[in-house]
C-alpha cells in the first residue's frame, strides 16, 4: 500500500483540502521523534494531527493492538473514533469507556483492533482482565492530558503505562500550556510543538457583555437568545442544578433546549448530544463537561451564564466556537453583584438585548429512535432505504443518521414524522421488526455535587 497516496484519500474522505501548519508539523514530528508534546488550541484540528501519522505507523500484517489512545472522557473518545472511521482506513478501531457494555467490549477485543481508544478506568479494567495484549502496543497517545490529571486519573494512567513495556512513541496532546508531565509517562526530552498563541486564537472570536438588571439572569438569557435570530448556541453554567433549571425555563418559553451534565446516564448524555447535533434541539445547556471533546460542528455562539473560576476552562468553553478559522461570538451575562474575575476585560463591548422577545424558530427536525444498530447488522444505507421506500420520505426529509452498537437515531423533518411512523408501523427492516418511535427527551436525575 502506498500510504502517502492513501493519506490523500483520507483528506478527501474527511472533506479537507490540505493540512494546516500545526498538523503538518505534528505529522512530521510524530513520525520521526520518540516523544512529542503537542500543544494547540481547542478546535485547531489536533485529532487529525495525531491520527494521520498513526495510520502511517500501523503495520498491516500485525493483528494485535498497535496504538492506544487514552482520553479523559467518553465523549472525546467517541469523537476520535468517529474521525478514524471517516478516514476510511483498512485498520479496525475500538473504544472502551465506563457505561458501555463490558461484554461487548470484551467481544470486540477478541478480534483486536489496530487502534484502541479508552478512558483510564476502563482501560485499566481490561488490562486487569487481560482482554488484550499490551506488549504489542508501540504508540501511546495521551489526549487532553491536562484534563485527565484534573480528574485524578494518575493511578490508572500509571498502571496502564506501566503495562506498555514495548512503547516506541509517546505523544502528549493538550490545549493548555504549562502542563507538568509526571515521570510515570516516561516522556523524556520531548519535541515540543507549541501552537498556543492567545492573541492568535482570539482573532476570530468576538466577546460581548450582557448586563442583567436582575440577580436571577434567566430573563436576560431569554432575551439574548431571542436576539440571536434563531442561531443555535451552547450555554455554560457552573452547576448541574442551574443547567436543568435553565433548560426547563427555556422549554416553558417555547425555546427548544436540552441539558447535559455528568449526573446523567451515558445513554441520556449521548441522546442529548445527538438531538443537538442533528438539529432537533437548538440550545445545549451544559456544565464544563461540554467544553471539550464534543463533536458539534459549526457552532457560532457560546453563552457564559456563569463564569468559571479558572481562565483555562473559560478558554476551553470558547473553543466550542470560532473553530478552524471560522468566526464566532462569546456572550457573557453578568449582574453587578457578581464577584469579578481577573481574566475578563469588563470594558468590552456591552449590548442591550432587553427589547428582543420574538422566540427563535422551532427546529426543522425531530429525532427518531430505532431499536437496532451495528451489532444487528444495520447501517445508514439500510435506514435511508427503509425510510424512503416504506416510510415514503422524500429527499431532504431525512437529516443526520447516527448508528450505535444496539440503537440508531435519525433526524426527520418535523412535519413528516407522523406519516412516517404510520407508514412503517407494520413493516420490517431487513426482515426484522424494530421498535421505531420519537426519541425520548432527556429526563431529570437526582443530582449530586
Amino acid at each position: 500500500m502506498n500510504k502517502n497516496l492513501h493519506s490523500n484519500n483520507i483528506l478527501l474522505n474527511l472533506g479537507i483540502e490540505s493540512l494546516n501548519k500545526m498538523q503538518v508539523a505534528a505529522e512530521t514530528s510524530i513520525l520521526i521523534d520518540s516523544d512529542v508534546v503537542l500543544l494547540s488550541p481547542t478546535g485547531s484540528g489536533k485529532t487529525l494531527a495525531f491520527l494521520l501519522p498513526i495510520f502511517q505507523l500501523l503495520e498491516e500484517d500485525n493483528n494485535k493492538v498497535q496504538c492506544m489512545i487514552i482520553v479523559p472522557s467518553r465523549e472525546l473518545g467517541l469523537q476520535i473514533e468517529q474521525v478514524w472511521k471517516k478516514m476510511a482506513t483498512t485498520f479496525k478501531v475500538n473504544i472502551c469507556y465506563g457505561g458501555h457494555s463490558i461484554e461487548t467490549e470484551i467481544k470486540n477485543l477478541s478480534n483486536p483492533p489496530a487502534v484502541l481508544i479508552g478512558t483510564p478506568g476502563r482501560l485499566a479494567d481490561h488490562l486487569e482482565r487481560e482482554t488484550f495484549d499490551p506488549k504489542s502496543i508501540k504508540t501511546l497517545i495521551l489526549d487532553e492530558f491536562d484534563k485527565s490529571l484534573q480528574l485524578g486519573f494518575h493511578e490508572e494512567m500509571r498502571f496502564i503505562i506501566g503495562k506498555l513495556t514495548n512503547l516506541e512513541k509517546r505523544v502528549l496532546v493538550s490545549a493548555t500550556d504549562g502542563v507538568e508531565v509526571p515521570k510515570y509517562t516516561r516522556i523524556e526530552n520531548p519535541h515540543v510543538l507549541n501552537y498556543i498563541d492567545k492573541k492568535k486564537t482570539e482573532t476570530n472570536l468576538d466577546f460581548k457583555l450582557v448586563i442583567s438588571k436582575e440577580k436571577d439572569k434567566v430573563n436576560s438569557l431569554f432575551h439574548l437568545i431571542c436576539s440571536l435570530k434563531s442561531q443555535n448556541a451552547i450555554i455554560f453554567c457552573n452547576h448541574r442544578e442551574a443547567v436543568e433549571r435553565i433548560s426547563d425555563y427555556l422549554n416553558d418559553k417555547g425555546i427548544f433546549s436540552v441539558f447535559y451534565h455528568g449526573g446523567l446516564e451515558q445513554e441520556e448524555r449521548e441522546r442529548a448530544l445527538i438531538q443537538f447535533r442533528n438539529g432537533s434541539i437548538s440550545y445545549l445547556i451544559t456544565t464544563d463537561l461540554g467544553a471539550r471533546g464534543l463533536d458539534i460542528p459549526e457552532m457560532k455562539n457560546v453563552i457564559h451564564y456563569h463564569l468559571p473560576s479558572k481562565v483555562d476552562e473559560f478558554t476551553h468553553r470558547n473553543g466550542r466556537t470560532a473553530r478552524m478559522m471560522a468566526s464566532g461570538t462569546a456572550y457573557i451575562i453578568i449582574h453587578e453583584s457578581e464577584k469579578k474575575v481577573d481574566y475578563i476585560d469588563y470594558d468590552m463591548k456591552k449590548i442591550d438585548v432587553s427589547n428582543y422577545s420574538v422566540i427563535p424558530k422551532p427546529p426543522e427536525f425531530k429525532t427518531i429512535y430505532i431499536s437496532g444498530g451495528k451489532k444487528n447488522k444495520l447501517n445508514k444505507i439500510d435506514i435511508v432505504g427503509f425510510f424512503s421506500q416504506k416510510g415514503k420520505l422524500e429527499k431532504g426529509d431525512l437529516g443526520l443518521i447516527e448508528v450505535k452498537d444496539f440503537v440508531s437515531f435519525a433526524a426527520v423533518k418535523y412535519a413528516k414524522v407522523a406519516p412516517l411512523l404510520q407508514n412503517i408501523k407494520d413493516e420490517k427492516m431487513k426482515g426484522k421488526k424494530y421498535k421505531i418511535e420519537v426519541a425520548r427527551d432527556v429526563v431529570k436525575n437526582t443530582l449530586e455535587d
